[in-house]
């Protein structure tokens, strides 16, 4: 038999040498937690539909406190549960709302913390669509003003990173005049640039109370087939005044993911493993028929390859306990 010149297993016999070869690695700042605040104490408690995932109320923000430091997580990305909705939205620009009393009090609990608030109308309105209604259209506009203000809310209450989320035209360069007019020009803004209209949410609007009561959001967010339009968003995003961009979901999108890390090099990007995800990693494991840790990490490392530098994941918590055994 003639030898082998190329043996690629000579790198593969031992942990160790695995470990020495390794081309991506997952670490713990790599990861962002999505949280939901609820602003009453009757509207917190556990997701049904995403096991392991609850609603905390700002009242328990001193429990959720304890529980995440030591974890070496260091971001996360609050969303907010308010007492009550209108056709506006008007909760969400609300200087005492729910999430601008849980920047404040996580703040304080946790200074050193990277606080991300999503800028969303979604949560807020009676109608459960991410902008003011013109008719049963959503107004691009005159949303772009309510979202100036929510911005700026989250900025004074103490928010690092302000994430606009509902896809509107313009988004961005609102935002960023309106923090720069006003004396916030520290605060960074990850616009979720890329994010599509996808069947991967559902749990999410469970958590988040936010399924529109009619229609969808097929006319603002992106279609599921298009790759190269994600690179014309991001690409407007960044001229616009973005610091950071995401791609949402994760999983499915790969391909987009990696095409905007190569085309954008040197901007930060971030990935987010939606509820979907989540919830059926969770409902495959309980039934027995995979293992979750391995799935989830090899997910997550998936999804790190791809080019992501920050990743949003419910399993953050599970993770970095994992990574920290592991290591």
């Amino acid at each position: 038999m003639t030898p082998l010149k190329f043996r690629m297993r000579r790198r593969r016999g031992s942990e160790s040498m695995r470990a020495l070869t390794r081309e991506t690695r997952l670490h713990v700042t790599d990861l962002v937690l999505p949280i939901f605040v609820a602003e009453r104490e009757s509207d917190a408690g556990p997701v049904s539909s995403m096991p392991g995932v609850e609603r905390y109320a700002v009242c328990q923000l001193e429990r959720f406190a304890e529980r995440l430091n030591g974890s070496g997580v260091l971001a996360l990305m609050l969303f907010g549960i308010p007492a009550k909705k209108d056709a506006e939205g008007s909760g969400a620009w609300n200087d005492d709302g729910v999430v601008c009393q849980a920047l404040r009090q996580l703040r304080e609990l946790l200074p050193d913390l990277t606080l991300i608030a999503d800028v969303c109308l979604c949560e807020y309105t009676s109608h459960g669509h991410c902008g003011m209604l013109n008719g049963e259209a959503v107004d691009n506009d005159r949303t772009l003003v309510a979202l100036q203000k929510a911005a700026l809310a989250y900025a004074r209450a103490g928010a690092d990173i302000v994430a606009p989320s509902g896809m509107m035209d313009g988004m961005v360069a609102a935002i960023r005049n309106a923090l720069d007019e006003n004396d916030q020009t520290d605060t960074a803004i990850l616009s979720y640039a890329v994010k599509y209209a996808s069947a991967f949410y559902g749990p999410f609007r469970d958590a988040a109370d936010c399924a529109p009561s009619f229609g969808d959001r097929r006319t603002h967010q992106m279609d599921p087939a298009n790759h190269r339009e994600a690179q014309r968003e991001a690409e407007i995003d960044l001229q616009e005044g973005a610091d950071m961009l995401m791609v949402k979901p994760a999983l499915s999108y790969l391909d987009v993911l990696s095409g905007l890390h190569h085309a954008f090099k040197g901007v930060p990007l971030a990935a987010y493993q939606v509820s979907g995800e989540y919830s059926m990693i969770k409902a495959a494991a309980a039934n027995g028929w995979i293992d979750e840790r391995k799935i989830a990490l090899e997910t997550l490392l998936s999804i790190k390859r791809a080019g992501a530098d920050m990743i949003l994941t419910y399993f953050a918590l599970d993770a970095a306990r994992w990574l920290h055994q592991d290591s």
